[in-house]
């Protein structure tokens, strides 16, 4: 139980789960940055597994709250991608490095957020597609699994095609939901859960439901266009933390 006394978990930690509350309330990608930020003092299989019992409960509590809200057709089409990116996940965890998925996941964020505002302007929503559909829940399956970074890939697909805003919201929460729960065997297979961790998720747990309900507040409170507005925003700064992340890491291991 080393990490749990170490005097940098906990205020890490308490920054982690708000940036994972505020996610799972609506924001949907703030918490991406919650499992490279524990990953500062933890091997990053080890700060996913603190992280996925809190996104289970988080999951729960936005699940009811936006049970109306959601596109059938994306999760048909997205979640036969994203298990198929667990399954890759599960199989190249040992040989992939966290620092690679960052700085993928991050050239892929940053290209789309400059393309939407520099590109040329889309006057109408982009249509869906299928094979979008999977390839998109495949990236976003692998990224989470490996490193709780599943958001962006998420948003890269969904986000031109100008979903209502509590539609969007609630697809995001509910596949998520469903990714997380499909995560327990890998993590449980690969030895992530102990007693430390499932003590540090626990302990961790009222603040991660305070901060839920704090973003499930401000979506319902923010105008749409204000709303897509930010969640363009947040991909930009996330894809670029997730850039530095990796380049440090690099840097750090040459």
């Amino acid at each position: 139980m080393s990490f749990l006394a170490d005097p940098l978990f906990l205020p890490l930690a308490i920054v982690a789960v708000t940036a994972l509350g505020l996610s799972k309330g609506g924001f949907a990608g703030v918490g991406v940055i919650s499992a490279p930020l524990l990953a500062t003092i933890l091997p990053p299989l080890e700060a996913a597994a603190i992280l996925l019992p809190i996104l289970i409960t988080q999951d729960m509590i936005s699940v009811w709250v936006y049970r109306r809200d959601w596109s059938a057709w994306h999760l048909k089409v997205m979640l036969p991608g994203g298990l198929i990116g667990i399954a890759i996940a599960w199989a190249l965890a040992t040989q992939v490095s966290d620092a690679m998925v960052r700085l993928a996941i991050g050239a892929i964020g940053v290209s789309f957020a400059l393309n939407a505002w520099f590109g040329a302007p889309r006057l109408e929503a982009k249509a869906p597609s299928v094979p979008g559909g999977l390839f998109w829940g495949a990236v976003s399956g692998f990224t989470s699994t490996l490193s709780q970074a599943g958001g962006p890939p998420f948003q890269v697909y969904v986000l031109p095609q100008r979903l209502p805003k509590l539609t969007l919201v609630g697809t995001y929460t509910i596949y998520f939901a469903i990714l997380n729960l499909l995560k327990i065997g890998p993590y449980l297979s690969l030895g992530q859960f102990s007693t430390a961790t499932l003590a540090a998720s626990a302990m961790l747990l009222p603040v991660a439901i305070v901060a839920n309900f704090l973003g499930i507040w401000l979506v319902r409170r923010t105008p749409t266009g204000v709303f897509y507005q930010i969640a363009y925003v947040l991909v930009f700064l996330i894809s670029l933390e997730l850039i530095r992340g990796g380049v440090t890491t690099f840097i750090g291991a040459g």
